[in-house]
This record gives structure tokens, C-alpha cells and sequence, in this order.
């Protein structure tokens, strides 16, 4: 049987997941180049695919991976047709509009049209158009603070864990869009064909969170 193959995004989140994963008792990556974005497992059982985080319902949706574990927030962005049977108990953040501390309401007003800098162009432009302002979408895919430090934009859009970041650049926090955390998602025609192999590992990592949880 081939291994199933699980997207990871790179950073922080990954090394939480394969936490859960290990304590589910599922394998880790070979130890070999870190360069490497393709990783058998050391069982053999697992294949790790590591990619940014906002690619990894693009891998999962396409079928390249037959599970993922991302940011509800990347899921959300990219709208992703993938199955997501399991929350997980890390990556908590939330996206949300900020502003600069000086102005912070003035962006908001419907007469205005703010323009906005954002990863998140497909939330915010639903954010903003169901509250009935027109904004202009600056699409950045990192150092989104800089937007209204240098004049580029009037507010932001982005995610935010402690808020240390936004304080250090002079900028408040106006409104949460969505909360987010880690959620597991599985291609739908894998869990259809590979069922076999993909629900014990489903059934093994609730046990773990059942086992974790503080009521037990």
C-alpha cells in the first residue's frame, strides 16, 4: 500500500503537528537534508510534504496530498473544497482589520474607501463588502504592517496572535473577521478511496485529543 501523504506547513505549525501526530502514534519525518520538501516517514507509512502555509489546501484540494493540517484561516482564503473532520488544538490566532493608532475609525466610515494591504484579499473583500464599503485590496504577502507606516494604506488585514507585533509598529486592533486554529482536512476523494488508511489515523489522533483533554 502507498504511504498516505500529509501536507505540513512550514514553520511553527508543522512542529506542533507532528507533536500530535507522534503522540497519536504515527511516525515522524526521516531525519535528512532539511532542504528536502518531500520526507518519507521513518516507518514508511507517512509521506511529509512541506510547504508554505497558505499552499497547503492548494495540495490537498488538487489531490498532491491526501491530508493536510493548516490555519482554518488559509482553508478559509484559498475557499478550498476538502473535507475537515478534525480541529486541533494549536495554531490559535485570529485575522483581523487593524489601523493606525492616531486614526483608528476613520477607515471604517462608508463615505471612505480604504485601501487595505492584506494576504487575506478574499476575506477581507468579503469583510468589507458585507458591511457595504468599497475598499481598495493591496495584496502583500508579508511585512503587511509597513502598509500605513509608509502611506500605502489606510488599515491592514492579518493575523494576529499576541498583538505585540501591531503595537510595535503604532497600529490597534478595530474588528476580529474570524478565529482561527489548526484544522485537519482530507481530500475527498481520498477519504472515499483510502479509507482504509486514512481513518485509523483520524480514529488515533480524536483518541489523543480525547486523552489530552483537560475533562479527562
Amino acid at each position: 500500500m502507498s504511504p498516505i501523504t500529509i501536507a505540513l506547513p512550514k514553520g511553527r505549525m508543522a512542529e506542533d503537528a507532528l507533536a500530535w501526530l507522534t503522540r497519536a502514534g504515527w511516525s515522524r519525518p526521516m531525519a535528512e537534508d532539511a532542504r528536502k520538501l518531500v520526507v518519507p516517514s521513518e516507518d514508511g507509512q507517512l509521506e511529509y510534504l512541506l510547504v508554505k502555509p497558505m499552499d497547503v489546501p492548494v495540495f490537498v484540494e488538487q489531490g498532491a496530498a491526501d491530508i493536510g493540517i493548516a490555519g482554518l484561516d488559509a482553508v478559509r482564503e484559498r475557499a478550498a473544497d476538502v473535507y475537515e473532520p478534525l480541529l486541533l488544538p494549536f495554531g490559535h490566532c485570529r485575522l483581523s482589520v487593524a489601523a493606525p493608532a492616531n486614526r483608528p475609525n476613520r477607515p471604517l466610515r462608508l463615505e471612505i474607501s480604504p485601501r487595505v494591504a492584506t494576504k487575506y484579499p478574499h476575506l477581507a473583500e468579503q469583510y468589507f463588502r458585507g458591511r457595504g464599503i468599497s475598499a481598495e485590496f493591496i495584496y502583500l504577502n508579508g511585512s503587511v504592517e509597513l502598509g500605513p507606516l509608509v502611506d500605502m494604506a489606510d488599515l491592514i488585514v492579518d493575523i494576529i496572535q499576541t498583538g505585540s507585533t501591531l503595537r510595535a509598529n503604532n497600529l490597534v486592533e478595530l474588528r476580529v473577521i474570524m478565529q482561527s486554529q489548526a484544522v485537519l482536512i482530507v481530500n475527498r476523494a481520498s477519504f472515499r478511496m483510502h479509507a482504509e488508511a486514512i481513518q485509523p489515523l483520524l480514529r488515533s489522533l480524536r483518541a489523543s485529543l480525547t486523552a489530552a483533554s483537560p475533562s479527562n
